[in-house]
């Protein structure tokens, strides 16, 4: 039975989100693209899978632009049953350490990751408490987001805003907890060449990346006991 499923940060061809859109699609759902600015890949996709795919144009920084995107989907959907934030914003001075990074970065990293995550799942909420069966949240983390596990001295936004988003899910596991109706994870995605490049040393292509998560989204959607930080391989990583 095919489902709504909506996936923030989809306008990069080679990244995850984009990636995640076409592997719904293959499997046959409804899929909502979040983009900022257009993506002529996803014109193409939107070409082949026709009202299959909706591709949402908004903000995630702006909670006005969020909702404004949550109202014009109401009017096309019912329902959502799986709501996948994997839209991400890095500074400049990602790859410098402390002394030489620009800390006037890390806010806005943080706002667009962990933030603007929360806008999303606020404003599309009702969409998502209109599924039939139990719906989904899947806030896409990071091992760099672990604090307990933190070993760089670089990508200090990246790592900040990921420690918040995954702060944030464990916030709205509590407020969610008496409503078996709706479940939420944060997941780190595993080392992914989200880059495109072939000389990347990741192991997983984008595309790749995007079905191991499908398979395992489904197989986390009844699990309300178990940790909430998990890896793509279904393991438990310490907060």
């Amino acid at each position: 039975m095919s489902q709504n499923v909506m996936v923030t940060g989809a306008g990069k061809a080679v990244g995850l989100g984009f990636n995640l859109v076409l592997r719904y699609l293959e499997a046959g759902d409804n899929v909502v693209a979040s983009i900022r600015k257009p993506c002529p890949e996803l014109d193409e996709l939107k070409k082949q899978y026709g009202d299959r795919l909706t591709v949402l144009t908004m903000d995630i920084s702006s909670t006005e632009s969020v909702q404004a995107a949550a109202d014009e989907l109401s009017g096309k959907l019912s329902h959502l049953d799986l709501l996948i934030n994997n839209a991400v914003s890095v500074s400049p001075d990602c790859g410098k350490g402390f002394f030489e990074a620009n800390l006037d970065y890390i806010a806005r990293t943080v706002d667009i990751t962990a933030v603007g995550a929360m806008r999303v799942i606020k404003a599309f909420y009702p969409l998502l408490k209109k599924s039939e069966g139990i719906a989904l949240i899947m806030n896409i983390s990071s091992e760099a987001g672990s604090i307990s596990r933190c070993y760089r001295t670089n990508m200090i936004d990246y790592g900040m805003a990921k420690a918040a988003l995954n702060m944030a899910t464990m916030n709205l596991v509590n407020t969610f907890k008496d409503d078996r109706t709706i479940n939420i994870f944060c997941v780190h995605p595993g080392w992914i060449r989200t880059d495109g490049r072939a000389d990347n040393p990741a192991p997983l292509s984008s595309y790749e990346a995007a079905e191991i998560l499908r398979e395992l989204f489904e197989k986390k959607r009844g699990d309300f006991d178990g940790h909430r930080f998990i890896t793509n391989l279904d393991e438990d990583y310490p907060f």
